[in-house]
């Protein structure tokens, strides 16, 4: 601005001395002289000015420079001082309050990060277990893949045909890094063969799951990030069985809505930014979720094949009925036989059926009948043995021969002629060219009735009720198979020995138990059948445990308890299992499984 004033300064005098020189105006020449020595005093001024910036820039970086070296020895020397003679001062402790002296709103923000076994104390606190999956999670993150593509395929396979979806694939799964922590585990304990558990789960991780969906010949990725889940699922493991891993199913059920969040992208896009779509998709995918898990619903994970490691259950009843034979062997002196027969299944412990004996006669007639418990009907065989009894030694066979429950059609009865023979083995034919004789029998294969109230279809009162009326007339007016199964007791304990075992008593028949030596609390596990024409409505089961004495002694029997279960609600309900309080002792239980089986 000084230099375009001192120009226009100057022009302007400029102008005004050459017209003064010119003749033209000799009255401003007074004035010229005052315009030169004016502009000689701003030219002295600018370069005053110019000759301060300069002089003030050169001093500037000068101390500058003086100061950063001052400096830095000074900090060095001060900083070098400090670290070796100063002391350490006290560290004051943090203040810690606690929760009752915390505001609401405080209160409330710590609620979902305190641990279940905290708010509850029937849930056990578990760190070992997280623990253990932190270190196994590289391992189990592989090792669960195949089982998650086998669960979300039937899932997937839904929805394909569906607004033009052709295919539904997982295209990659990646659990992270960051396991499921567990903040609580509550185990129930129940009269069945299963162990329940509640775990309090949550799971913060850094999941990548890329899921490929086929819509109209192309594909599209959708890829699922930081997934985040808090549930408290029920997992059951059952059946149990003396067979590792001891157990056959998982299932697991959800006992609340789990509460889910997570990233969904879209060809690379975060579609979850959108507004209302996020709200949209949680509560579609927690529908979805309660619709298939939510108790009473589950998920079963089979991990054993149930027909191979467990003790198969009874199915049926055959009746066999013993009419004649014919042509016997001679084993007698005097050309005649005593001949017996007796019954029996493939697979069964049970001690085999005896027809009575018929004395000095090759052409028997018994008519007698009999009924054995069908366990497996594809797979066990009738065994018929035929023999002659005898005094003195062992009896002499006569012959034998097998027939196949799977030839038998259910309910049907059938007459069999079968040719007797010395072995069944198809390696000694030669020992079965001799002629033995024919036996004649009727058997007939009755299979149980299933019980016909399931949970399944309507259940309005009417048909419900119907149902279960026709039941309970059906258990009431039909021949069945009682089942008892003794699992074991607990606290019993005798005054003079332990050595525990149940008798059970029914209509005068007594079945015992194996003998356990030296405990309070013995496992049997043993299953018992009575078979009867007509239900148990009005009858009692008198089940008593007993002690023996292992070694000569007075007094070598001993009642360590007893109870008398009435079988009304057996027949009426089909099955119970409970533990029941034995009589005449102080602590003692014996855990039973009863079963009704209709014909």
């Amino acid at each position: 601005m000084r230099c375009f004033l001192i120009s226009s300064f100057f022009l302007m005098t400029y102008s005004i001395h050459k017209l003064s020189s010119s003749g033209h105006l000799h009255f401003v020449r007074p004035f010229l002289s005052f315009s030169s020595a004016l502009a000689s005093f701003l030219l002295f001024l600018i370069i005053f000015d110019y000759a301060r910036f300069y002089l003030m820039g050169f001093l500037s970086t000068l101390l500058g420079i003086l100061g950063f070296g001052i400096g830095s020895v000074v900090g060095i020397v001060i900083g070098f001082y400090l670290f070796i003679y100063s002391e350490p001062g006290d560290i004051e402790d943090p203040k810690i309050r606690t929760i009752d002296d915390s505001d609401s709103t405080a209160m409330e923000d710590l609620m979902h990060e305190i641990p279940w076994w905290v708010k509850n104390p029937d849930y056990e606190r578990v760190d070992w277990l997280n623990k253990f999956i932190l270190e196994m999670w590289p391992f189990i993150d592989k090792a669960i893949h195949e089982t998650i593509r086998s669960i979300a395929q039937p899932i997937f396979a839904e929805y394909i045909g569906m607004c033009k979806i052709e295919s539904i694939e997982l295209e990659k799964i990646d659990l992270g890094t960051l396991p499921p922590t567990i903040h609580g585990l509550k185990v129930y304990e129940t009269n069945e063969k299963e162990l329940v558990m509640e775990p309090a789960i949550k799971w913060v991780g850094n999941q990548n799951i890329i899921v490929a969906v086929k819509l109209f010949s192309r594909k599209i990725l959708i890829e699922l990030v930081e997934l985040q889940v808090i549930a408290a699922p029920r997992i059951t493991l059952k059946s149990l069985v003396p067979t590792f891993p001891c157990f056959t199913n998982i299932m697991v059920s959800l006992m609340e809505k789990p509460q889910i969040d997570f990233g969904l992208k879209i060809l690379g896009g975060d579609i979850m930014s959108i507004p209302g779509l996020y709200r949209y998709v949680q509560d579609t995918i927690k529908r979805q979720v309660s619709s298939l898990y939510l108790w009473p619903q589950f998920l079963d994970i089979p991990i054993l094949d149930a027909s191979t490691v467990a003790a198969k259950k009874p199915v049926g009843i055959l009746h066999v009925r013993v009419i004649r034979a014919m042509k016997l062997l001679k084993m007698d002196l005097l050309g005649q036989s005593d001949p017996y027969v007796k019954l029996s299944l493939t697979g069964d412990r049970l001690p085999a059926k005896k027809t009575t004996i018929k004395k000095k006669t090759l052409y028997p007639e018994w008519n007698e009948n009999f009924k054995l418990i069908v366990k497996d009907p594809q797979s066990q065989v009738l065994l018929i043995d035929v023999y002659d009894w005898d005094k003195v030694g062992a009896h002499d066979k006569l012959g034998m021969q097998i027939y196949p429950l799977k030839l038998l059609n259910p309910n049907e009865t059938k007459e069999l002629t079968l040719d007797l023979l010395k072995s069944t083995d198809v390696t000694h034919d030669t020992h079965n060219k001799k002629q033995r004789g024919q036996i004649v029998l009727e058997v007939r294969y009755a299979p149980f009735r299933e019980d016909t109230i399931l949970f399944s279809g309507p259940l309005d009162g009417y048909s419900k009720r119907n149902s279960r009326s026709d039941s309970q007339s059906s258990n009431e007016n039909s021949s069945g198979v009682l089942m008892v199964t003794v699992y074991g007791a607990e606290d019993v304990e005798g005054s003079r020995h332990n050595n525990p075992y149940v008798l059970l008593i029914f209509r005068g028949e007594k079945k015992k138990s194996k003998m356990i030596r030296k405990t309070r609390n013995p496992l049997w596990n043993e299953e018992f059948q009575f078979m009867l024409d007509e239900p148990p409505i009005s009858d009692k089961l008198h089940i008593e445990v007993m002690s023996k004495r292992t070694r000569l002694g007075f007094r070598s029997t001993e009642s360590l308890g007893h109870v008398d279960v009435n079988l009304v609600d057996v027949v009426h309900n089909g099955r119970i299992n409970e533990k029941y309080h034995l009589i005449d002792s102080q602590n003692g239980q014996i855990h039973v499984e009863l079963r009704w089986k209709v014909i």
